[in-house]
């Protein structure tokens, strides 16, 4: 199993800070699993012209074609006027239709301000939904108060963080075991 963070954004430290956090809870709980953390602010991604993603070469090459080949991805985002940041979006642009189709695709989003909730189920949810990405409903939303000095400070985020990670896992290798038993009725 392969599962790749996605840290969507060039700016900014706390949603780099969470999905760090996340990846090293991930490997210390399951050493088994691959894993790869996706820094955007790391790439220099070419934005989306309609090519088909394996056409495109470099930065953008590497980052698409490692999210196509992950099993799972957890998805960290900061919230910017109220949406997701452009960069983020670009990487949807740039991968098929049927990019998320068969994986498990988790989010972690960090805000300046609660207000900022419901940009999860009205923006990203949608978004990965018509990818065909099989969506870990809860999601870990942090504030900006939860943070000190470029560390998570608030326990109940470490323990929901944790609990992503856990639901990530296990609904991975369930709709694995799921989809493999379907294929296996197929006889050919």
């Amino acid at each position: 199993m392969k599962i790749v963070g996605l840290s969507g954004s060039k700016v900014g430290s706390k949603t780099r800070t969470a999905m760090n956090y996340t990846i090293t809870k991930l490997q210390e709980k399951y050493p088994e699993i691959e894993t790869e953390l996706l820094d955007l602010a790391d790439y220099d991604i070419q934005f989306s012209d309609g090519r088909n993603y394996l056409d495109y070469e470099g930065d953008t090459g590497y980052v698409t074609k490692t999210i196509m080949e992950a099993d799972a991805v957890i998805i960290g985002t900061p919230i910017f006027q109220a949406s997701i940041p452009a960069t983020l979006k670009n990487i949807f642009d740039l991968l098929p239709i049927n990019a998320f189709q068969d994986k498990v695709v988790s989010m972690l989003v960090t805000a300046g301000s609660a207000k900022h909730f419901l940009i999860v189920e009205q923006q990203l949810k949608p978004i990965l939904g018509y990818m065909k990405a099989q969506i870990v409903q809860t999601y870990v939303f942090i504030e900006e108060s939860d943070f000190y000095r470029k560390e998570i400070t608030n326990d109940d985020v470490h323990f929901r963080i944790e609990r992503l990670v856990e639901d990530t896992v296990v609904l991975t290798e369930t709709y694995t075991k799921i989809r493999e038993a379907k294929e296996a009725e197929y006889d050919f």
